[in-house]
């Protein structure tokens, strides 16, 4: 036997709860699928573009040392850095157009070695081709001190100066802004940017310390990232077999 149709006020309050908690369920939904992109991070994505860079800056100043890696832009000339730095040195490797070249400081004393192209484009060469030829194939992957009187060691000296190449990444140009939150390799960022982007991007990370992680120049000005925040590194001056005397002084550019 068919049991009897339950009363059409009944059937009306059962359709109106079925809505009801079909919306219920659907909001909580939403609330819930809306996370906070700061819950579990350093809380620096919290903090305004200005507060962002400025705790970038000093994370960074207060490290002991850096890795940076990545192409530079700078008077017209493309270089690619492969740095490790620390206050009182640095090491690693500088390519330009003409040239490729690896340095190392301890301290005030800067050393320079660098292939054939470098040593080429020796100016002082003159015509005399084969005489600049004998002196890269001399020179060529010996490591060159630098006399601090030279007119190239400032330039050369700037390519291992922890501060001298962080304060030039680190300071972004005009009206800031905060981004998105992105990823650099598995580590959350949040990026800010000065003048949309036109003055240079930055991404700092939103684990642990807020260091900065990526560089960006505005105008495709090259881009770097820096990592190995904190990690040590050697630095021990060459062996005498390694080095030669230049004997003059060294080409006045190097791009």
């Amino acid at each position: 036997m068919t049991p009897p149709a339950p009363p059409v006020r009944a059937r009306r309050r059962t359709a109106l709860a079925v809505v009801l908690c079909a919306g219920l369920t659907a909001a909580l939904t939403a609330c819930g699928g809306d996370e906070d992109p700061d819950e579990g991070t350093n809380g620096v994505g919290r903090l305004t573009a200005v507060q962002i860079e400025k705790k970038a800056q000093k994370a960074a100043d207060s490290a002991p040392a850096v890795r940076l890696a990545g192409s530079l832009v700078s008077k017209g000339g493309t270089y690619k850095l492969d740095m490790q730095l620390k206050a009182d040195g640095g090491t690693g490797s500088v390519v330009s157009k003409n040239s490729t070249f690896e340095l190392l400081r301890i301290g005030d004393e800067l050393y320079l070695k660098a292939d054939a192209g470098f040593w080429s484009h020796d100016e002082g060469a003159g015509a005399d081709s084969e005489a600049g030829g004998a002196a890269a194939d001399k020179l060529r992957d010996k490591y060159v001190k630098v006399p601090q009187d030279d007119p190239t060691y400032k330039q050369l000296r700037g390519f291992t100066d922890k501060k001298t190449l962080l304060d030039g990444l680190l300071t972004l140009h005009g009206t800031l802004t905060k981004g998105d939150r992105k990823e650099i390799g598995a580590t959350r960022t949040i990026q800010i940017a000065g003048d949309e982007g036109a003055g240079g991007t930055l991404d700092v990370s939103l684990e642990g310390t807020a260091y900065p992680l990526r560089f960006a120049r505005g105008g495709g000005g090259g881009t770097v990232l820096l990592s190995d925040w904190g990690k040590n590194f050697t630095l021990e001056a060459p062996e005498k077999q390694d080095t030669v005397d230049y004997g003059k002084q060294l080409p006045r550019t190097t791009s």
